[in-house]
C-alpha cells in the first residue's frame, strides 16, 4: 500500500507558475505515477503521467507548459506548472499505480487546490 501527500497548491495569477509535490510513504522506484485534476463541475482528468521507466505523457491542454518529474531517492513526484491559465484551476491529485498478480491498484492523495485568477 502507498500513501501519497500532495503539497504546493495555492492561488496564482494567470501566466504564473507553481510546483506541486507528491511525497510517497515508500519507494516509488519503478512505479507508474501521475497527476490528475478535477475542475469545478468537471470530471477528473489525467494531466501528466510518468512510467517507472521515465516515459511521460501529457494531456494536450498542458503540453509545453507542465512538466512531470520524479526523484526516486526522495520518493517524490513533481508537477512543474508554467504559464498557468484560469482553466487550470482545479484540485490536483497525485496517483500511483501498482500491479499485483496482474491486478491494477490505484492509490490517491487527498488533493491540493490550484486557483489561477487575477
Amino acid at each position: 500500500q502507498v500513501q501519497l501527500v500532495e503539497s504546493g497548491g495555492g492561488l496564482v495569477q494567470p501566466g504564473g507558475s507553481l510546483r506541486l509535490s507528491c511525497a510517497a510513504s515508500g519507494s516509488i522506484f519503478s512505479i507508474d505515477m501521475g497527476w490528475y485534476r478535477q475542475g469545478p463541475g468537471k470530471q477528473r482528468e489525467l494531466v501528466a503521467f510518468m512510467t517507472g521507466g521515465g516515459t511521460t505523457n501529457y494531456v494536450d491542454s498542458v503540453k509545453g507548459r507542465f512538466t512531470i518529474s520524479r526523484d526516486n531517492a526522495k520518493n517524490t513526484v513533481y508537477l512543474q506548472m508554467n504559464s498557468l491559465k484560469p482553466e487550470d484551476t482545479a484540485v490536483y491529485y497525485c496517483n500511483a499505480v501498482l500491479y499485483k498478480y496482474a491486478i491494477r491498484y490505484d492509490y490517491w492523495g487527498q488533493g491540493t487546490q490550484v486557483t489561477v485568477s487575477s
